[in-house]
């Protein structure tokens, strides 16, 4: 038995994904902080054992896309020498490590409190749902990245759940804003991967979403994407934390960044895995990121009062 091809479909390489949990755990500290929370305390042994659930739950929906997407990644330029579908992989074999990496993930995830256990389960049911017929919403154009991108909001909510804040849930405001980021990854992914493939019939048969998607359609539900996400973050901050409007224009420049790269030939936003080595996208998320944590949890007053100011008009002609 080849372990190393049983170890690769696991995609361990793609545990960095599950740094999306991260701004849950920011916002717990931010809430804490706003409801004057004082019998909480981060219990970082716990939080860590979150994330490890997590990678385990998602581990076995890479497994699962694996083996049911075989005969599609014959298709694919690269895919075609994945381990499953390059014949190192025995089916049997792979479904038992589907189903045990999901045991453990998701019992875990239960062992830590009852929300995050059932947030790591929806993560596990909707790696079915993406990839299991009969409903495969992976094969549903638009679909496929609206049900992928879902998972962006459930790490946040991982994220909180892992602190241990279970007494309160993530606004929703934030959650939906999360999801339609996700949504703009992933239809920028699909965009590159479309670009990359250069054939419409062949991608088709890749994926059963190409048979619909042109390069302006993707684009076009790339701009509603980032739309959304900026109008729910707006809620978000209008609601919450008016300094954030002071990131907006980093956030932005890192989703145009990230735009750029989808339009190179052999664009690396195809495999997010090895997106760490765009060494200037790394900078500028980072930045990004610090300035949101940095004006999440610490006040500015005087932008606060001239945010907040109500402005008096003279009335009549």
């Amino acid at each position: 038995m080849d372990v190393k091809a049983y170890i690769e479909i696991a995609r361990i390489d793609h545990w960095f994904k599950n740094i999306f949990m991260l701004p849950g755990i920011v916002l717990v500290m931010y809430f804490v902080h706003r409801m004057n929370v004082v019998d909480f305390s981060f219990d970082w042994v716990r939080i860590g054992l979150g994330v490890f659930a997590t990678c385990l739950v998602a581990s076995s929906n890479y497994v699962i896309n694996e083996i049911l997407d075989r005969e599609k990644d014959l298709h694919h330029p690269v895919k075609k020498t994945r381990p499953v579908p390059s014949g190192r992989v025995k089916l049997s074999y792979g479904y038992a490590e589907w189903i045990l990496l999901g045991v453990l993930g998701i019992g875990l995830g239960f062992w830590i409190n009852t929300p995050f256990g059932l947030c790591a389960l929806l993560l596990w049911v909707m790696g079915c749902l993406y990839n299991i017929p009969p409903i495969r919403t992976k094969d549903l154009a638009y679909g496929d990245v609206v049900s992928e991108s879902v998972n962006n909001p459930i790490r946040l909510a991982l994220g909180w759940y892992a602190t241990g804040f279970t007494a309160y849930n993530p606004p929703l405001s934030v959650l939906l804003a999360y999801w339609m980021f996700g949504a703009f990854l992933m239809a920028m992914k699909r965009f590159a991967e479309f670009r990359m493939i250069d054939d419409p019939k062949r991608a088709g048969e890749y994926r059963d979403s190409f048979r619909w998607y042109t390069e302006e359609r993707l684009l076009e539900s790339i701009f509603f994407y980032a739309a959304m996400f900026g109008m729910l973050s707006g809620i978000f901050m209008t609601r919450y934390r008016v300094e954030l409007i002071l990131a907006t224009p980093m956030v932005a420049f890192a989703m145009a960044y990230y735009m750029h790269l989808g339009f190179k030939p052999d664009s690396p936003v195809q495999t997010p895995e090895n997106l760490y080595r765009e060494k200037k996208l790394i900078v500028i998320v980072i930045l990004a990121f610090g300035m949101c944590t940095a004006l999440l949890l610490f006040d500015i007053d005087f932008f606060t009062n001239l945010v907040e100011q109500k402005m008096k008009f003279p009335v009549g002609s």
